[in-house]
């Protein structure tokens, strides 16, 4: 991948990150939310979706030939909110707090901050701090 491409995928990742974990704000608080945990709310399909689409941005963090410890997080983050998102109600409240695609992120870009800086200067990385409520 040239480095267009990798500055598009990795746009890509953010914006698909964003939408799933935090892309609407509740009235009258800061919390935030994303598609994830409403999508949860559809009994037994919904954690399947919501873990497809993060399974998805974990193929394409790949392609920025990621240690394989930070992917061992990664598959860590998804399998957590994908066992626990399967609890009906109490499940949907985790989505809402853990954000697993935003952690993701954020271990994608402190990676590439080290590796390819040039990349993660295009917009702001994510944080650890900034995704916990």
């Amino acid at each position: 991948m040239n480095n267009i491409e990798r500055l598009a995928t990795l746009n890509r990742i953010r914006k698909f990150s964003r939408l799933m974990d935090s892309a609407f704000s509740i009235p009258g608080t800061k919390f935030r939310i994303g598609l994830d945990p409403i999508i949860g709310l559809v009994p037994g399909a919904g954690d399947i979706v919501d873990t497809a689409f993060s399974a998805y941005l974990i193929y394409l963090a790949t392609r920025f030939n990621i240690p394989q410890k930070t992917l061992g997080k990664m598959i860590y983050n998804i399998s957590l909110e994908a066992v626990i998102g399967s609890v009906p109600l109490v499940g949907d409240i985790f989505d809402a707090f853990y954000k697993s695609n935003m952690r993701n992120l954020a271990l994608l870009e402190e990676h590439l901050e080290v590796v390819e800086p040039e990349l993660t200067k295009t917009e702001p990385p994510v944080s650890e701090s900034s995704i916990k409520p």
